[in-house]
């Protein structure tokens, strides 16, 4: 999503000037990209704003489903608190989206644009750069290559970038040590637009508001444990989520598909190279608790396109490179620090860090002035 936003986002620059290509290795129209799977996310509310900007949302906004209210809670302790959407002027704090049939629709968008060449599968397999350019040799499904040039080449090719391996970008991992379980669920109540992130003291909980009464279920828990949960039958997964869970939403009835992947921080510090750029995943990958990866990711695109307009006839030029790697720098930081800090913090039973946490959770809960600064963070808020 974040590789197919930066596209569209571009096409607009410069009244539709730009020629821009874009290479994907896997195939799109049959449905099969790991990228756009069963998969949902949620879109904070800074992020439909820049989606909004791009005349990107209106082709996505029938298939959101709106969050007004978010429950946050501490399993087996009195610490919890609520963010509500009236509370700060807002309709929502952001929307739940199906990766699926997001996917389509911006290939649909893609495949509209005059000025984008729609390479596709194809998959790099060497770069080479010079001074005023970059040669991307491209291979196809019957291996035989091509090369194309660019004055920039956009890495936004995930947490195993090619491209960052090709450029060299030293990329640095943190294992969370733990496995997100993901699944759609179906409850007895409606969930009226709530989501919950309900903290365990094996890892955080957290449930999103789908359509047709649907919840996007994301159980983060240790890697053996995940194992144990993937092979139980839905009835016991019910079973063993309702412990988990509780009753705020009634019943768990019915569960989809169960599919699971390890939790490992990535991170490029170094964001930028000589005519290239790294953005969303190939960035930083995040750990999914309070939903901030994808819109970190979406930031970078923002930031990366009104940067290249410093030197639009070089889009590859130091000066607007610069000024995207200075740009990006403070949000990149404070954001993987608020989610890996939340991890160590609420993943475990010690219980001074028990404490600690139920208090933090009832001061939020009534002093506006703590409350608002991560909620604003948290909702996409905050200077780009």
């Amino acid at each position: 999503m974040t590789g197919s936003t930066l596209a569209l986002a571009l096409s607009q620059i410069n009244n539709g000037a730009l020629n821009i290509a874009v290479v994907e290795p896997f195939h799109i129209d049959n449905h099969q990209h790991p990228g756009f799977d069963a998969r949902s996310i949620a879109l904070s509310y800074g992020t439909v704003e820049i989606l909004k900007r791009f005349d990107i949302w209106s082709a996505i906004a029938d298939h959101a489903t709106p969050i007004t209210h978010i429950h946050v809670s501490d399993r087996g302790h009195c610490g919890m608190t609520d963010f509500e959407a009236q509370q700060y002027g807002l309709s929502a704090m952001g929307y739940v989206v199906e990766l699926a049939t997001v996917g389509a629709r911006l290939v649909e968008l893609l495949k509209s644009k005059a000025n984008i060449d729609w390479l596709c599968p194809s998959r790099v397999v060497d770069m080479s750069r010079s001074v005023d350019s970059v040669a991307l040799t491209l291979a196809g499904e019957s291996e035989e290559t091509r090369v194309v040039h660019a004055k920039l080449v956009v890495a936004a090719d995930g947490a195993n970038s090619q491209i960052g391996e090709l450029a060299k970008l030293t990329m640095t991992q943190m294992d969370f040590e733990q496995t997100a379980v993901i699944a759609n669920v179906v409850t007895s109540k409606a969930h009226q637009g709530q989501a919950f992130e309900r903290f365990t003291p094996h890892g955080p909980l957290a449930l999103l508001p789908m359509s047709d009464a649907r919840s996007s279920l994301v159980w983060c828990m240790p890697d053996t444990k995940a194992q144990e949960v993937c092979s139980l039958s839905g009835d016991e997964f019910l079973r063993r989520l309702q412990h988990q869970f509780g009753w705020r939403l009634g019943e768990f009835t019915k569960v989809g598909s169960v599919a699971s992947y390890p939790l490992i921080l990535t991170q490029r510090p170094q964001n930028v190279s000589h005519r290239i750029a790294v953005v969303g995943n190939a960035a930083q990958t995040l750990h999914p608790i309070a939903g901030q990866g994808f819109n970190l990711g979406i930031r970078d695109v923002a930031t990366l396109v009104d940067s290249l307009q410093t030197n639009i006839m070089d889009l590859g030029d130091y000066a607007n490179l610069s000024q995207f790697r200075q740009r990006r720098e403070a949000d990149r930081e404070l954001t993987v620090s608020l989610t890996s800090s939340l991890v160590h913090t609420f993943s475990n039973d010690w219980p001074a860090m028990v404490v600690a946490r139920n208090l933090g959770l009832a001061i939020m809960d009534n002093l506006s002035v703590v409350k608002s600064p991560l909620f604003k963070r948290t909702a996409g808020m905050v200077e780009i």
